[in-house]
């Protein structure tokens, strides 16, 4: 099961979206397939004007005074108390659940800070967000950011996480159990038949209403710019005249719509591994399965080099390793292989599907996923494969997912007319798929479905955002990124009206904290001096 998401890195079980060389994790949610998920139309033409109205829409900035009715969620005055985690502390405040019917009710969002450390003059907070959407960024920040930025950045800095509307401590979204998702997880994502077709299109309609019957309506209320209109009642609540923010993947989108709703309190705003707004559903999930594509040739380059590549010998050209690969997958299709689960799961297509593209976020998880294939390739162990899937999805040891999976969907399917509305469309788009992507196309067109079958109707539009006005901003854009691929980044640089593009040739999700010097040096140092990069800067 895939959709629009950013996933995290793997080894070990649990939630960070960190991207270090040798520890991976995959953060957020994409399968959904990290992917963002959805195109507003069907057919080629459909998507075209989709894309040319889009082009002419734009995003819309609120007036600068505050309105009467919000002036309360504004004055709010957070109770901070210890969260368990050291030198972390906690609240919750209150936000309107509908911004136009501000009395007709609440929604609690939970944050936590970390206080900057010294030594050097406090610089504000420092709001952070992994993506997703569905990623906790309260997670992200005790976990990695919050103690594993740079310590002169922490230094200088509040390390600030607030979970959007929807996610994780924010009033969750869920739509399934564990056992439940176990199911849908393993649902076949590639049918071969009417039946195998009926059989995904039930688990769909499945996990969407489960998802109305546990939040109908909230559900309604989790766009992106509702969490973007959140965050401007915490940077009031925190005392900070303007928002420093770093986002990635997904968090772009949320930095980005923050920064054109209110251009004139955006502050540094990095925004690593950048959406493009512009683009419908369909055509953001078929770019998207390029990327994957493009990351998984250069996965396939690297495996074969190595003596233990299960997919190839040395000089095994990367069409090759992708069809003893996809060769592999065909056969876990009839004959899925063992993992040794205490629940009983055995390595399916679409559960070794997602252990793969886990492992594209970041190239330090090559090795781990060799190992993973050999172990089931050769082996007939598939735990390797099953561990990588079950980081992907943030399920632990106990069989009890996150909600990521599901606040992905609720705010993919909000933000977004869905890309396809039968599974006959989806048939039809087959071909085009397959050629952005021999490995992965057939299975991410099929993710793009779901939002099909999604129990309110979309909000939002494809549109470019400008935030005319607003000072520089940082917009870092990694070449080889399989989930963002790099025009995207070009293609928000390029609407942001003070944006300044800087570029990682590289592989994998994101760029700050991966290992670049010169990239951590100019983000560094636009934080804490307010020094932007010139725009085209590029690092390797």
């Amino acid at each position: 099961m895939y959709s629009r998401r950013t996933p995290r890195s793997v080894s070990g079980s649990g939630g960070l979206h960190r991207r270090t060389r040798n520890r991976v994790k995959t953060a957020a949610g994409l399968l959904a397939t990290a992917a963002l998920l959805v195109s507003a139309c069907s057919s080629g033409s459909a998507t075209t004007s989709a894309a040319s109205a889009a082009a002419e829409a734009a995003l819309v900035e609120l007036p600068q005074a505050t309105p009467a009715a919000l002036s309360s969620y504004y004055r709010q005055k957070p109770a901070w108390r210890g969260c368990g985690v050291p030198g972390f502390e906690c609240a919750t405040l209150k936000a309107p659940l509908d911004y136009a019917e501000p009395s007709a009710g609440d929604v609690r969002l939970a944050l936590t800070r970390k206080k900057a450390t010294g030594p050097g003059k406090r610089l504000g907070s420092l709001l952070v967000n992994p993506g997703g959407p569905g990623g906790s960024a309260i997670g992200y920040v005790q976990a990695y950011a919050g103690i594993g930025y740079p310590a002169e950045v922490r230094a200088r800095y509040d390390m600030v996480a607030v979970d959007p509307r929807g996610v994780a401590r924010s009033e969750p979204v869920r739509c399934l159990d564990g056992p439940d998702m176990d199911t849908y997880t393993q649902t076949d994502a590639t049918p071969d038949d009417g039946k195998e077709t009926d059989g995904l299109v039930a688990a769909y309609r499945t996990f969407a209403e489960g998802c109305g019957a546990d939040a109908p309506r909230l559900l309604r209320h989790v766009s992106t710019v509702e969490a973007a209109r959140d965050m401007d009642i915490v940077r009031a609540v925190l005392g900070d005249e303007k928002l420093n923010y770093v986002g990635a993947s997904y968090g772009t989108f949320l930095g980005a719509t923050y920064a054109g709703l209110f251009p004139d309190r955006a502050g540094r705003l990095v925004l690593d591994g950048a959406m493009d707004p512009s683009l419908p559903a369909r055509r953001l999930n078929l770019e998207q399965t390029a990327g994957f594509e493009t990351a998984f040739r250069s996965f396939a380059k690297d495996c074969a080099r190595q003596p233990d590549c299960p997919l190839g010998g040395k000089g095994t050209p990367p069409e090759r390793v992708g069809e003893n690969l996809k060769a592999f997958f065909a056969k876990l299709d009839t004959r899925p292989v063992p993992t040794g689960d205490a629940d009983g799961r055995r390595l399916t297509e679409s559960l070794a599907t997602t252990g793969v593209i886990a492992a594209m976020y970041d190239e330090g998880s090559w090795e781990q996923l060799r190992e993973a294939l050999t172990s089931a390739m050769k082996e007939n162990d598939g735990s390797g494969l099953l561990v990588l899937s079950d980081s992907y999805y943030e399920r632990d040891a106990d069989g009890a997912y996150s909600n990521l999976m599901s606040a992905n969907a609720a705010v993919n399917c909000l933000d977004l007319p869905a890309s396809f509305d039968t599974p006959e469309e989806v048939s039809r788009a087959l071909p085009e798929f397959e050629k952005a992507s021999p490995v992965f196309g057939k299975g991410l067109a099929w993710a793009a479905l779901n939002c099909a079958y999604w129990p309110v109707h979309a909000t939002g539009e494809p549109h470019r955002i400008e935030a005319k006005g607003a000072a520089p901003i940082v917009v870092v854009g990694t070449t080889r990124d399989p989930a963002t691929p790099y025009r995207w980044a070009k293609a928000l640089a390029g609407q942001l009206s003070s944006a300044r593009l800087l570029t990682y040739e590289g592989d994998g999700h994101t760029a700050y904290g991966r290992g670049s010097s010169c990239i951590d040096r100019t983000i560094n140092a636009y934080l804490l001096r307010g020094t932007p990069p010139t725009d085209g800067k590029r690092c390797s």
